[in-house]
């Protein structure tokens, strides 16, 4: 099992900067555990063709920004027979598009939550992360919002989010 320390900034985006879609990008589904929980920490994710189960936990109760993230790797048939179960799931196309010797992860949801677009930079130092400045095609700092969570997220629907993103002067992209 992998174990890392996750140390990241989420922001809503103000605009899809042009270059987005010539950057590298993966398409992805997640499915996060157990249904009946309100924030959901477990998920089973499908990365193209790669497959992993993930459990975060809280490390600093100043900034829900640093995680520990273990992971496992999976087979597409241990992934497929996990997802089946009681989840919330998720689709987004996540593009890798460089940044200030950075790369912004920009989360282009689908299906349901369609017109949500997140970008999350990720970190080596809790200085480093702490210092960061927004870029200008961002919106917002979201990364102490709950509501904006993968584990918050999945199994809504953009109707359901949508009141809560209009505080932040969000519009659908």
């Amino acid at each position: 099992m992998a174990q890392e320390i996750e140390q990241e900034r989420t922001y809503l985006a103000a605009i899809l900067p042009p270059e987005v879609y010539s950057c590298d990008h993966v398409s992805m589904r997640d499915v996060y555990f157990p249904a009946s929980a309100e924030h959901a920490y477990t998920r089973v994710r499908q990365k193209n063709d790669k497959y992993e189960f993930t459990k975060k936990t809280a490390t600093d109760p100043t900034t829900a920004g640093i995680m520990i993230e273990e992971n496992v790797v999976l087979t597409r048939e241990e992934f497929e027979a996990l997802a089946k179960g009681d989840g919330r799931e998720l689709r987004k196309t996540r593009y890798y598009m460089p940044y200030n010797g950075l790369v912004a992860e920009v989360d282009i949801f689908e299906g349901d939550l369609k017109g949500l677009v997140i970008i999350e930079f990720e970190f080596t130092s809790k200085t480093d992360m702490l210092s960061f400045e927004m870029p200008d095609f961002c919106l917002a700092d979201v990364t102490e919002d709950p509501a904006i969570a993968g584990g918050i997220l999945a199994g809504k629907t953009y109707d359901e989010i949508e009141q809560r993103l209009a505080q932040y002067g969000y519009r659908p992209l």
